[in-house]
């Protein structure tokens, strides 16, 4: 189905799944619509609720949070990346990592990831690469490593 106009464009791609308006405005721009036309059809998706920053931080921000795949500053970075302001992306992690309990969350994800990960009995390599996997998601080292010292007691 071809869209010929920025509000049909606009409704095919929220359709699929909620965004951000950087994100629906950059994707409308690449299907070669005018600054104008654009603006407007933010505003009119505004108007009717499609398009609301905060909702789509929030929801964004407990995906990437429930999956274990970004806690912290990779959070707030993934949502900068899709086009949430910074101010929005903050209070949208602290609001997300407010209602969850990061200790747990590591638990689950080094049990799911590495099941029976030993500290203690891991080679060098095997260490790094259990620690690594954990900061690339935005976990400290400090907490990482008294997780992972404390799974083996």
């Amino acid at each position: 189905m071809s869209a010929t106009s920025p509000w049909n464009a606009a409704l095919a791609l929220l359709a699929r799944r909620d965004r951000s308006e950087g994100e629906l405005a950059a994707r409308l721009r690449r299907k070669g619509f005018t600054e104008e036309e654009i603006a407007a059809t933010l505003e009119r998706c505004r108007e009717y609720g499609y398009l609301d920053d905060a909702r789509f931080a929030r929801q964004r921000a407990r995906s990437l949070v429930s999956n274990g795949r970004a806690v912290g500053g990779r959070l707030r970075a993934e949502l900068k990346q899709q086009g949430i302001d910074e101010e929005l992306a903050r209070q949208a992690a602290e609001e997300v990592e407010n209602d969850i309990d990061s200790d747990q969350l590591l638990a689950e994800l080094l049990e799911r990831r590495f099941p029976g990960f030993s500290y203690a009995e891991a080679d060098d390599r095997r260490r790094r690469r259990v620690i690594h996997y954990f900061l690339r998601r935005g976990f400290s080292f400090e907490r990482i490593l008294v997780h992972c010292k404390n799974a083996d007691t």
